[in-house]
C-alpha cells in the first residue's frame, strides 16, 4: 500500500469541502450546535467509517453520524486505475457533491451523496 497517498487522504477530503463551497463566506468562530425539535424529520442518520479496505470491516472511525439539513450522507470510493477497489470511506458532509472518476495520483475517486433515508450511504 502506498502510505504517502493514504496520508494524503485527509487533504483530499479537505479539497472536496473547499470545492463544494463549505468554507466560502462562512465564519465558524462562533459556531454553536442547536437542535430545533421541529426539524427532527430533516435529520438523517448516516453510516460512518473513515477507512475500509476491500473485503475487510471498517478499520477506523466506525459509527454513525447525524446529517443536519445542510449536510448529506456520503460515500467515497478510491479505485486503482484498472478499476480495482482500494479504499472506501463514509460519513456526513456539508455541501456534498457527486463526483465520478476524479484522478488522484494513480487512483480514481468516486464520491456519492444521499439524503433519501437513514443509512442511505451503506448502499452507495
Amino acid at each position: 500500500m502506498d502510505k504517502s497517498l493514504l496520508l494524503g487522504l485527509p487533504m483530499l477530503l479537505c479539497c472536496f469541502r473547499v470545492l463544494s463551497g463549505s468554507f466560502l463566506g462562512k465564519d465558524h468562530s462562533d459556531r454553536q450546535t442547536f437542535v430545533d425539535p421541529s426539524h427532527f424529520s430533516e435529520i438523517v442518520q448516516c453510516r460512518m467509517c473513515h477507512l475500509q479496505f476491500p473485503g475487510e470491516k471498517c478499520s477506523k472511525g466506525r459509527g454513525l453520524c447525524m446529517a443536519t439539513t445542510e449536510e448529506a450522507c456520503t460515500t467515497g470510493k478510491i479505485f486503482k486505475k484498472d478499476g480495482t477497489p482500494w479504499l472506501t470511506f463514509m460519513g456526513c458532509l456539508e455541501h456534498c457533491a457527486n463526483v465520478d472518476d476524479m484522478k488522484w495520483g494513480p487512483y480514481l475517486v468516486k464520491f456519492r451523496c444521499c439524503r433519501s433515508k437513514d443509512l442511505c450511504n451503506e448502499l452507495l
